[in-house]
C-alpha cells in the first residue's frame, strides 16, 4: 500500500493528542448575530454629534469673522450669492483669503515660541 502524507493540521488529530470540545466547534459553526437596531441607532447617534459639532463650528466662524453683526437676512444672502457663484476666480480669490485669515489667527493664538522667527524682520532697519 503506498503511503499518503498526512496535512500538518491533521497530524495532531491522526495522532489522537488533541481532541476537541464539541462546543468550540459549534461556536465556530453558529456566529453571534448582529443587532442592526443597535448599529443603526449607534451610526444615527454618530451622524447627529457630527452635524451637531458642524452646526457649533459654522457659528463660531460666523463670530470670529465679525459676521454676527450682520442682521440674519443680510448673512443668509450674501451666502446664497456666495454659494451660487460659479466663477473660479472668485472662489479662489476668496479661498485665499480665508486661509489668510486662518493663518492669521493662529499667529496671534500661538505661543510667542513658536512662532517662526527665522524670516526677515517684520519693520526693516533704519540703517
Amino acid at each position: 500500500m503506498p503511503s499518503q502524507t498526512v496535512p500538518a493540521s491533521l497530524q495532531l488529530c491522526a495522532h489522537g493528542s488533541t481532541i476537541i470540545n464539541p462546543s468550540t466547534l459549534l461556536e465556530d459553526m453558529m456566529r453571534k448575530p448582529r443587532d442592526f437596531d443597535a448599529e443603526l441607532k449607534a451610526l444615527q447617534d454618530k451622524a447627529r454629534e457630527l452635524k451637531t459639532r458642524k452646526v457649533q463650528q459654522l457659528g463660531e466662524l460666523v463670530i470670529a469673522t465679525g459676521a454676527d453683526e450682520l442682521s440674519a437676512d443680510e448673512l443668509a444672502g450674501a451666502l446664497i450669492v456666495l454659494a451660487e457663484t460659479k466663477d473660479a476666480g472668485k472662489r479662489e480669490a476668496w479661498a485665499k483669503r480665508g486661509a489668510a485669515f486662518f493663518q492669521s489667527r493662529a499667529r496671534r493664538n500661538a505661543p510667542s515660541t513658536d512662532r517662526n522667527t527665522d524670516g526677515a524682520p517684520a519693520q526693516p532697519s533704519g540703517a
